[in-house]
C-alpha cells in the first residue's frame, strides 16, 4: 500500500491509501495499452503511443477509481473523470523524461485544460496587475466546466511516462497555472509510488 500523508488523508479522508495505490496502477495499465497499440501500428513515429496514452490515461483513471465508494464519473470534453467528495482527479503527463514536476508546463495558455486549472484549481499566489486590459482576457471558460460545481477542487495527477521506460514519476497536489508561461505553480505536491512495469 502506498503511503499517505497527512495532506492526502485531509484531502480524500478514508480513500487516500486506496488512491494512493489505485492511481499509480492505472497509469501503468494506461502507459502498458499505449505501449501495445504503438508495437500493434508499427509506425517509426510515437504518435500511436502519445495519442493512445492520452486516451487511456483518462479511461484507467476511471476505471480504477470507480470501485471507491464516493467514486463519481463526470463526462468532460469526451473524457471521464473521477470527482470524489469535492475534489475532481485530473491527469496530466507533463514530461516524456524524469525531470521534477515543477518543470511541469501546458502546451497552451487557453483552452479546457488551462480553463480547469483557472477555475478549479488553488488562488494565484500573486494576483496579476490589474492594467484595464480586460477585454484581451477571455472571459468564457469552457462550457463543460458548467458540469462541475464550482465548489469542486482541482487534484493534479502529474506523471512523467515515455514508452521505452515507463511511469518513471508521480505526484499530486494542487497547482495554478501562470499565464505569461503557463509553468504550473505547485502550491502543494507530493510523490506517490511508481508501479513496477
Amino acid at each position: 500500500m502506498g503511503t499517505v500523508t497527512g495532506w492526502a488523508e485531509k484531502t480524500f479522508g478514508d480513500a487516500a491509501g486506496q488512491l494512493a495505490d489505485l492511481i499509480p496502477a492505472s497509469l501503468a495499465r494506461a502507459h502498458a495499452r499505449a505501449r501495445s497499440g504503438h508495437e500493434g501500428v508499427q509506425t517509426q513515429t510515437l504518435e500511436a503511443y502519445g495519442h493512445g496514452l492520452y486516451a487511456a490515461q483518462y479511461e484507467e483513471l476511471a476505471a480504477g477509481l470507480a470501485s471507491l465508494p464516493s467514486a463519481a464519473p463526470v463526462r468532460l470534453q469526451g473524457r471521464t473523470l473521477v470527482v470524489l467528495g469535492d475534489h475532481v482527479i485530473y491527469p496530466l503527463r507533463y514530461a516524456k523524461k524524469d525531470v521534477p514536476v515543477t518543470a511541469a508546463r501546458l502546451r497552451r495558455a487557453t483552452g479546457f485544460r488551462a480553463d480547469l486549472i483557472r477555475r478549479h484549481g488553488p488562488e494565484p499566489m500573486q494576483q496579476a496587475f490589474d492594467l484595464g486590459l480586460d477585454e484581451l482576457v477571455a472571459s468564457e471558460a469552457h462550457p463543460d466546466l458548467a458540469l462541475l460545481s464550482e465548489d469542486v477542487k482541482l487534484i493534479l495527477v502529474a506523471y512523467a511516462c515515455s514508452m521505452t521506460q515507463g511511469v518513471m514519476r508521480i505526484e499530486w497536489g494542487s497547482a495554478e497555472l501562470r499565464r505569461e508561461d503557463r509553468y504550473l505553480v505547485w502550491h502543494y505536491h507530493e510523490q506517490l509510488h511508481c508501479p513496477s512495469q
